[in-house]
């Protein structure tokens, strides 16, 4: 390829300091997926209140809640502070979640002696850091595009979701190493006795693997310092020379004369009502929103060490989400590499379809009591098929979907229903998979059949539209 019209040593560098926000997301999600026997162990030890499961299921699901918060404010903070600096918010929140959930008893409680006052100050904490992960999950992908040249802006962009599910392995292979020879607590299946062989896990593991997250949240603050401003952030603060630098080490000093004009032309959007275009193209949205959630794939993420051993996996629960977060990994770069060529609705479907069928595999396991190798391949298809439809391609389709004059808007409402039902579906689950392991994967196995007919009959298929052709789309509907 000639003389490439931009710098991409630079547009790489940025986009790979930017994309910790998104590893901090996957990290921050996931962290609890180890930590969640050894809290509750920790908080089953209290003699001022009952710790039960509802509660466990609160607890190892709070951080959401500040994705709620997070997630909300996003477009506040953005037009506020602009995209850097909002990021440079988000890291000191998770790097004061990280200590505060390592050390919760900081200032006002005895260490190692568990109440109810303490519960909720560690739970203040975890929604700290969920308040990060909400403001990172609606801000780095906005500052990428807003840096990246349009050539690569959909590959540099779609980089962030790789990085969330990279997070995600990170952190399961080192809430794995720092258990490393302890063991977890756990229910005897045959006399039903819960039992603490390992105190350490207890008193201790939970609390490293929680304060691992500091490390990267402070490198990612860190490194935010060298990154600039994007242009158009600088254009709608009137530092146009700033902007035009910036352009111009990216672009050369021509074309990013240019694309200042195009942007200078462009800062100020029209808007317009959020329904002008009626209320299905809203409805379409909260609902892949929706479904991406209640197919119930952050109930495994989140548990799925829990989930392993429950299905009796060799070489510990641990040991098989590392081996799952691979396959999560190699799964979405299919996804990646395939979206433009074959289109949103067939991944959509094909993934709602095998995650259906690794759903009902588990449901049936369990209830002719089959363990070992056949239950854990059909939790980890399950994983994969979400991998490579339902956990990219709907963030893709949510950012492109909408008309751009309402986008801002309906791409907000849409965010705040997904960690809404995110939060919904990972604090109901410890219950009911308490209840019934094959009533909950039932359960999940029948959204997802309800998914596969809904991208079937209601979503448009937007393979190589112009965001511009969304307006007329919705438009003639």
């Amino acid at each position: 390829m000639k003389n490439k019209e931009y710098n991409s040593i630079y547009i790489l560098s940025i986009t790979l300091v930017a994309t910790l926000g998104g590893l901090l997301f996957g990290y921050d999600t996931a962290v609890i997926s180890g930590a969640e026997k050894g809290l509750e162990g920790f908080f089953l030890r209290a003699t001022d209140f009952e710790y039960n499961k509802f509660l466990h299921g609160i607890t190892s699901s709070s951080a959401l809640i500040g994705c709620v918060i997070g997630g909300f404010v996003s477009g506040f903070f953005a037009q506020r502070l602009g995209r850097r600096n909002s990021l440079r918010f988000a890291s000191v929140l998770f790097f004061l979640s990280a200590l505060g959930s390592y050390y919760p008893e900081f200032l006002f409680f005895e260490k190692n002696v568990p109440t109810g006052n303490l519960l909720i100050a560690f739970n203040l904490y975890r929604i700290l850091g969920g308040i990060g992960v909400g403001l990172a999950s609606a801000i780095v992908p906005m500052y990428i595009a807003e840096i990246a040249p349009s050539k690569i802006r959909g590959t540099l962009v779609s980089c962030n979701q790789f990085a969330i599910i990279f997070g995600m392995l990170v952190v399961y292979f080192v809430n794995y190493m720092i258990l490393g020879d302890h063991k977890n607590p756990f229910i005897d299946k045959v006399t039903e006795v819960y039992t603490v062989p390992d105190q350490w896990t207890v008193l201790t593991g939970w609390r490293y693997m929680f304060v691992s997250e500091a490390y990267v949240a402070a490198l990612f603050g860190f490194l935010l310092f060298l990154v600039p401003k994007t242009p158009r952030y600088l254009v709608m603060i009137r530092q146009e020379e700033k902007a035009l630098s910036i352009l111009s080490k990216i672009n050369g000093k021509e074309i990013a004369k240019q694309i200042l004009s195009d942007i200078k032309e462009t800062v100020h959007e029209k808007s317009e009502k959020l329904f002008t275009y009626g209320v299905t193209v809203i409805v379409i949205g909260i609902f892949l929103s929706v479904f991406q959630q209640a197919i119930g794939i952050n109930a495994v993420l989140y548990y799925a060490p829990r989930i392993f051993e429950s299905a009796g996996a060799e070489g510990g629960g641990m040991l098989q989400t590392v081996i799952m977060g691979i396959v999560n990994i190699a799964f979405t770069v299919v996804a990646i590499f395939t979206v433009d060529r074959f289109g949103r609705k067939p991944l959509l479907i094909i993934g709602s379809i095998g995650m259906a069928a690794g759903a009902f595999a588990v449901a049936v396991c369990d209830s002719i009591g089959l363990q070992g190798i056949v239950p854990v391949m059909s939790i980890i298809v399950y994983a994969a098929f979400f991998m490579m439809s339902w956990g990219p391609i709907c963030w893709v389709l949510i950012s492109e979907i909408f008309p751009n004059t309402i986008r801002g808007q309906a791409v907000a409402i849409a965010v705040a229903f997904q960690w809404i039902f995110n939060f919904i579906v990972s604090s109901t689950f410890p219950s009911l998979y308490d209840f019934s392991p094959m009533i909950a994967y039932g359960l999940y196995g029948i959204m997802c059949i309800l998914a596969f007919v809904f991208v079937w009959k209601w979503v448009p298929e937007t393979k190589g539209k112009t965001l511009e052709d969304m307006n007329k789309l919705w438009a003639r509907r």
